[in-house]
């Protein structure tokens, strides 16, 4: 028994157990939940599209530029997809590959960043907690840009921490430290444009003003460092204005990054203060710890190492909840450094009771207990309310993920912390694989697009179909289908010219209320024929929906024009 503990102890230990708890938590699910509405199959569209043309300056979503957001997450998609994938098929974890990859990347890094500024203890404890990290988990799962986008801020902030915390050293050589952190802002600066520069920068500021130290930063080595960031971030920038005219910066600045600042998009709004009310949802379970260390963090705030997380948090969290759109995935580049101060506050608590704050112990373990209910009970009640059934398996791990949170707050009591981290790590397990494992792959009615598709395959007539959808226009539809093309008209009457324009290989996809268009079409092409129904619950519009597959009466396989259609 002592040579396993000897054994775990050890850098390679941990590393394996930092590894096989990563994994646990991050790679259930990412085979078998369906591309998840809007923004995933947009992402993984995009970059299909990229492999397919060749082109890796211009993004494109079917015929519409996707000028949003850099190129750079695509790059890794369809590097993902092309050594991991098969280029034929449409599936979507490929895609995902450089989210998860990155979300483990993020524990391991904020790993090296704990033992770097508290010591070897801070650092595993620090590591367990963000790999618990519900948001985290969740982007871990999405073909999205928010896990990469952390990983990159964390490895630029990881450089200049490394910087900082050597600026009283005068033989420190921090050149490839330097490099290193310019390196990092140039691959973010190609994944989300000014955002990872706005979080580094209101760190570096923070610092200064606090410190009023100026003579460390010869040490980031910014004038050969600047210039490498452009080498790395500038050619695709010039690129894509050369080749959108400059449309690129107006959408990507003026509306996704000034317009999300001052307005509010798609009513994705909140008031100040939106993001702290998310944090213990966000960071569960490791919210408990964070709540717990807020004594430690005040009475140590001078101390280099906070003062360095809390510069990394507070301006950038300003921002955040002063912007005029807020959604939660905002803030995950911050979390790494809530899970440094929550893993010091609870490395140096030692065997305190209550962290030595009864009436704060109360109250963090109210909202903690609340928020990790909501996250436990959630896929059993959806899953009961749009399947009508919970399974045993389900049940149990719920069950036992409930008992986990009770043991939590009971060691706390106790003052067994260590035992306290090692059973909310076992408890987000348990809640990962019930979540993405069990619960979300279990909800067929959510996931209408693959039955859609299956339909759609089932009902063709040609090798490669026209399907039109007027009143469905989930991306994930786009995505999935690899038989035709699924086009989406903006008016009744070029949804009928599209219907008009191949008849025999044209199926219609019609709601239940699509009565205007479905007369527009048939006016237009002719008698439809019902073909096939599929019901579900749209996610994203709150409704119910049923739709119908039809085909036009005269390219019935039975009909005059039959001949026509294979």
């Amino acid at each position: 028994m002592s040579q396993i503990k000897t054994a775990l102890s050890s850098k390679r230990g941990m590393a394996l157990l930092f590894l096989i708890l990563t994994l646990t938590l991050f790679f259930p699910g990412q085979m078998t939940i369906p591309p998840i509405d809007r923004d995933e199959p947009r992402f993984a569209q995009a970059s299909r599209q990229m492999l397919e043309s060749g082109d890796f300056v211009d993004v494109r979503y079917q015929d519409t530029p996707r000028n949003l957001q850099p190129a750079g997450i695509y790059w890794l998609q369809v590097a993902a997809v092309s050594v991991f994938g098969d280029a034929d098929t449409r599936e979507i974890w490929p895609h995902r590959m450089p989210s998860w990859l990155s979300a483990i990347g993020v524990v391991f890094l904020t790993w090296w960043v704990g033992a770097l500024l508290f010591g070897a203890l801070t650092g595993r404890y620090a590591a367990a907690l963000i790999a618990c990290c519900l948001l985290l988990g969740v982007e871990a799962h999405i073909a999205k840009i928010d896990a990469t986008l952390c990983f990159a801020v964390l490895l630029a902030q990881a450089s200049l921490a490394k910087i900082y915390m050597s600026r009283d050293t005068r033989a420190a050589n921090t050149n490839w430290w330097a490099a290193l952190f310019w390196a990092s802002l140039g691959f973010g600066i190609l994944l989300k444009g000014p955002i990872p520069l706005m979080i580094v920068s209101g760190t570096i500021l923070a610092l200064v003003l606090i410190e009023r130290r100026f003579a460390w930063l010869g040490k980031v080595k910014p004038i050969w460092g600047a210039p490498l960031m452009l080498a790395i971030a500038a050619p695709w920038y010039i690129a894509i204005g050369i080749s959108t005219n400059g449309e690129f910066f107006r959408t990507a600045l003026g509306y996704n990054v000034v317009g999300k600042l001052t307005q509010t998009h798609q009513q994705h709004g909140g008031s100040p203060g939106y993001h702290l009310a998310l944090m213990p949802l966000v960071f569960w379970p490791g919210s408990l710890f964070a709540i717990l260390a807020a004594p430690f963090v005040w009475l140590e705030r001078k101390t280099p190492a906070v003062r360095f997380c809390l510069a990394w948090i507070l301006p950038a969290w300003l921002i955040f909840e002063l912007s005029g759109t807020k959604l939660p995935h905002y803030t995950l580049p911050l979390m790494p450094a809530i899970a440094l101060l929550a893993a010091a506050g609870l490395a140096h608590a030692g065997s305190r009771r209550f962290y030595g704050r009864p009436w704060l112990f109360a109250f963090a373990a109210l909202i903690w207990f609340v928020a990790g209910a909501g996250v436990i009970i959630a896929p059993l009640a959806l899953t009961y309310r749009l399947e009508h059934v919970i399974t045993p398996l389900a049940m149990a791990l719920a069950g036992l993920a409930m008992a986990g949170m009770v043991g939590v707050l009971i060691l706390i009591g106790l003052g067994r912390l260590r035992h306290a981290l090692i059973v909310t790590a076992t408890t987000a397990a348990l809640a990962a694989i019930n979540l993405y494992q069990v619960g979300i792959p279990s909800l067929q009615t959510l996931f209408m697009s693959p039955r859609i598709v299956a339909a759609l395959n089932a009902n063709q007539l040609c090798a490669r179909t026209r399907v039109v959808s007027f009143s469905y226009r989930e991306p994930s539809l786009v995505f999935l289908y690899e038989r035709g093309r699924i086009f989406y008209p903006d008016t009744l009457e070029e949804a009928a010219q599209n219907v008009v324009a191949e008849p025999p290989c044209a199926l219609i996809l019609a709601q239940s209320n699509d009565d205007e268009f479905l007369h527009v079409v048939t006016e237009a092409a002719g008698p439809l024929e019902p073909l096939a129904e599929v019901t579900g619950f749209n996610h994203n519009e709150g409704d119910e929906l049923v739709l119908t597959v039809y085909r036009l009466h005269s390219a019935s396989p039975t009909g005059p024009r039959a001949d026509q259609s294979r």
